[in-house]
């Protein structure tokens, strides 16, 4: 079943190690209204200055009007939520329906859109978006900035008294060279902008953490081949136009001690391949990441019914996952749960 969705695109992105939606609502907060303001800002170092895809960003203070554009990911408004500043946001289009992460889907659809018309695109067009009266627009990639896709651009934006940011690896929009790294530098960049620097790396310290203790105990066991796709999806001409290459997802495989089984088979992030090039690779294990599929477990049981021959049919190996999979501050999830999954002896 082929998603409407710009899925190509930005398939790069998703969550989080804490669950809470919001900062404290005390107005002495950074970027509150209260007496304390100021001073916030003064101690956290105003004005912050980023270099994002060649463009020079400062913020004088924490932004307070924050416009998530879809981009097919949730990387970050999940990023946004995990650092406690939900209440920043005054238009968010990222949703994912499903997560590893507790109360993410709720905290996430409670989040507000804008009201907003989307375009074609799923993603919100240049006249509604200035409506917005934003302070920061976040894009998963430069794509979200294209006038030619009806967007606006970041120099307008700029005009209209607006930062700008595109997350890592979105700014020639290839995220084949992707890696968990990536996800950290999201969170320390808007944690730089936000004045939650404290916060950033707390998160990042923690999933270092539990990432170390996983791949340790993994550490000199066999590396499963892993077939990793989305289901119910296509991308391209071929019945496997969603099987991932490249990318975040080989990083997460490899710290969870396991192996891209088609790594080779595309430059690019994703492969487009065929029925006979998928049934002619020993498979000793699957992914399966749903992406607006409420079922991908069927999926996955499809799959290995359909290709016996596989070991990983045999043994019935695979695991489902979602937002964990994406850029995003909740890949020490996916790597745990993959670990599990090839190495059930070690846990």
């Amino acid at each position: 079943m082929s998603k409407k969705r710009p899925v190509a695109v930005a398939l790069a992105g998703a969550l989080c190690l804490a669950t809470a939606a919001c900062a404290d609502s005390s107005a002495d907060r950074p970027g509150g209204t209260g007496a304390g303001a100021a001073a916030d800002a003064a101690r956290s170092g105003y004005p912050v200055t980023l270099d994002n895809c060649g463009v020079s960003e400062k913020f004088d203070k924490p932004p307070s009007r924050v416009v998530v554009m879809n981009g097919a990911s949730v990387a970050e408004v999940s990023t946004l939520l995990s650092l406690g500043l939900g209440d920043r946001v005054v238009a968010n289009q990222q949703s994912y329906g499903m997560s590893e992460v507790p109360g993410r889907v709720k905290a996430i659809k409670a989040l507000p859109t804008g009201n907003v018309e989307v375009n074609d695109a799923y993603d919100i067009p240049r006249e509604a978006m200035i409506g917005l009266r934003p302070d920061l627009v976040l894009s998963t990639t430069s794509y979200g900035f294209d006038a030619k896709n009806g967007f606006a651009t970041r120099d307008q934006l700029e005009q209209a008294g607006a930062g700008t940011y595109v997350s890592p690896q979105g700014c020639t929009q290839d995220t084949s060279g992707m890696t968990i790294a990536d996800s950290y530098t999201l969170l320390r960049d808007l944690g730089k902008i936000f004045a939650v620097s404290d916060r950033a790396e707390r998160l990042i310290a923690a999933s270092e953490k539990h990432i170390a203790g996983v791949s340790a105990k993994v550490e000199g066991t066999k590396r499963p081949r892993v077939m990793v796709l989305f289901s119910n999806m296509a991308m391209g001409g071929n019945d496997f136009s969603s099987v991932v290459a490249k990318g975040i997802y080989n990083d997460i495989l490899a710290k969870a001690g396991g192996t891209n089984a088609f790594a080779s088979a595309s430059r690019t992030s994703f492969a487009d391949l065929s029925k006979e090039k998928v049934a002619a690779t020993d498979v000793d294990a699957l992914v399966v990441i749903g992406y607006n599929d409420p079922n991908p477990a069927a999926y996955a049981r499809k799959l290995l019914k359909e290709f016996p021959q596989w070991p990983a049919a045999r043994n019935h190996t695979y695991v489902t996952l979602s937002d964990s999979m994406y850029l995003g501050p909740s890949n020490d999830l996916a790597v745990e749960k993959i670990a599990r999954m090839l190495h059930p002896d070690r846990f």
